[in-house]
């Protein structure tokens, strides 16, 4: 008799990872998540890309946050 339960792959598919890598950017990945994400990225040229941009779009952001000095913007207190 089979299990009717879907089971989850080991890696996810490129969506998923696409859908993982914003999540990571809200809230920290938990250590499955992590793994699942770094395990695709070993495979998917396509994904090492995205979560590259990604990861350097938040770092951007962080710097413009930064060096706006949390003023309203240019000429704004």
């Amino acid at each position: 008799m089979s299990d009717p339960r879907p089971h989850r792959r080991l890696l996810p598919n490129c969506e998923e990872v696409h859908h993982l890598t914003m999540k990571g950017m809200d809230r920290p990945l938990s250590w499955v998540e992590r793994l699942r994400v770094r395990g695709h990225l070993a495979i998917c040229d396509a994904c090492t890309h995205f979560f590259g941009q990604m990861r350097m779009m938040r770092e951007a952001m962080r710097r413009l946050g930064r060096d706006d000095g949390g003023s309203g913007g240019p000429g704004r207190p």
